[in-house]
């Protein structure tokens, strides 16, 4: 395990719990995967209505992470030489349109059949009616394809549904049941269902809208099933089954329910996601990209009251998993977060015994202040931004308890002192970056009180 790890996601943890208590996210967990070691931790609620505590236990509906889901378990029927990937869906599934039929399953899988995203009513997607069953997922199929495929890539979640009926039509079983024992059994997910309502007893974490414009977060059960649609969203999982699902689809993983070339056909990148204004790509059942010069690969879900993203970072045998119980939980830039300050931590170090205890946050009316230390020097974070580490001030220790600002933008006190005071028994209870002091939140909170109580609305 390298030895700047440990610090930067216990770092990741409380800037995520900040980020949390500021957003009024009503929960969130984050799971991290390092060579079969998990690290977890839940923030907030399950359930805002009831108060119920979240715990990394509770299942949450994961949505299109389980497109992963699906394309392995198109090619572990592949492994089994049951089908080909240029297998045309027509051939295994009837009463589609001929232009769909003629539909590749690897086309499906890398969304470039060309087919419908959605259909003509997508009110499933908005808690407006029941999600599809086969007849009906079967009607819309009937129907030609919006574009040519092949011609571009086209977020399909009826193609994924027609995927399903393909496991369906070659393993001569429901597509839940195939699931469920080749990939979810054969990875050893214990907290992971094809679709939802999951067993009785089992905790579950409640979906919640936005705040605007109601105002307040209202819940939302997520507990229906999505029955054909199932492939393209069903799935219902934790972040801590997520990191070990996505870790083992690494080709240099060493246990995997995939063979290796598998897996590296499943990430291999084979369409650049157009009009984005950053480079994502798509393979089978999987996205990836590159963050900062780290390359990933993963997926994202959205259902409603619910938001998620995981990403296997390869060269770092790293696997971040965010789940979040809100509309709209910020899932994605947490992600991205998490991997900013593992890389600032890769880049600097573990801290050095002379800057160590340089550490904890610290508050002014203006914000609050995270003292990071990494290598020899102590950054001053940002908990409140998306990239908390990003134009950080940084700090050189002298002494015990003071030093100065080595490097700051031009608005900020670059190379002004700072110091630390003490209170008589002996702990730190004070920070002054120049000028400002900043003191323990509990006691800004009494400061704030005390001056402006009276004028509070």
């Amino acid at each position: 395990m390298p030895d700047w790890l440990d610090h930067a996601v216990d770092y990741a943890m409380e800037w995520i719990a900040h980020q949390v208590r500021r957003q009024e996210l009503p929960g969130c967990v984050m799971a991290c995967h390092h060579r079969a070691f998990v690290v977890e931790r839940a923030f907030g609620c399950a359930d805002l209505s009831t108060g119920e505590r979240l715990t990394p236990r509770h299942r949450f509906r994961v949505a299109s992470h389980s497109k992963s889901f699906t394309a392995a378990a198109i090619i572990r029927l592949r492994e089994q030489g049951r089908l080909r990937l240029d297998d045309a869906a027509g051939h295994h599934v009837d009463g589609l349109h001929p232009d769909a039929a003629q539909a590749t399953i690897g086309q499906l899988l890398s969304h470039a059949s060309g087919i419908t995203r959605d259909g003509r009513d997508s009110g499933q997607w908005a808690d407006r009616r029941p999600f599809l069953a086969a007849d009906e997922l079967k009607a819309d199929l009937a129907l030609p394809p919006v574009i040519e495929p092949n011609a571009r890539f086209k977020y399909s979640n009826h193609a994924y549904g027609l995927a399903g009926m393909v496991v369906e039509a070659v393993a001569g079983e429901p597509f839940a049941d195939f699931l469920r024992r080749e990939i979810i059994a054969a990875a050893g997910l214990a907290e992971t269902d094809p679709d939802a309502p999951v067993a009785t007893g089992i905790p579950v974490a409640r979906g919640h809208s936005a705040k605007v414009p109601l105002g307040r977060r209202m819940v939302v059960p997520g507990s229906n099933p999505t029955r054909a649609l199932a492939p393209a969203t069903g799935v219902v999982s934790t972040a801590h089954d997520l990191v070990r699902f996505f870790a083992q689809l690494d080709p240099t993983a060493p246990g995997s329910m995939l063979s290796r070339a598998s897996r590296r056909e499943m990430i291999r990148r084979q369409w650049r996601e157009p009009h984005l204004s950053t480079e994502r790509y798509y393979g089978l059942g999987i996205r990836s990209g590159t963050t900062e010069g780290w390359d990933w690969f993963g997926h994202g879900g959205a259902f409603q009251g619910f938001a998620s993203r995981t990403v296997m970072l390869p060269e770092q045998a790293l696997t971040l998993s965010i789940v979040v119980n809100a509309t709209d939980g910020p899932a994605m830039l947490l992600i991205d977060g998490v991997i900013h300050i593992l890389q600032t931590f890769a880049r600097r170090g573990p801290p050095t015994p002379a800057v160590s205890d340089w550490n904890g946050r610290w508050w002014s009316i203006w914000q609050a202040h995270d003292l990071v230390p990494m290598g020899d020097r102590v950054l001053v974070g940002d908990p409140a931004k998306p990239l908390p580490f990003q134009d950080a001030s940084e700090l050189v220790v002298t002494s015990e308890d003071s030093g100065s600002i080595v490097l700051a933008s031009g608005t900020g006190h670059h190379g002004e002192c700072v110091r630390r005071t003490r209170g008589p028994r002996g702990d730190i209870s004070t920070i002054w970056l120049a000028g400002n002091e900043l003191v323990r939140e509990a006691d800004f909170v009494a400061e704030m009180t005390m001056r402006y109580g009276k004028s509070s609305s």
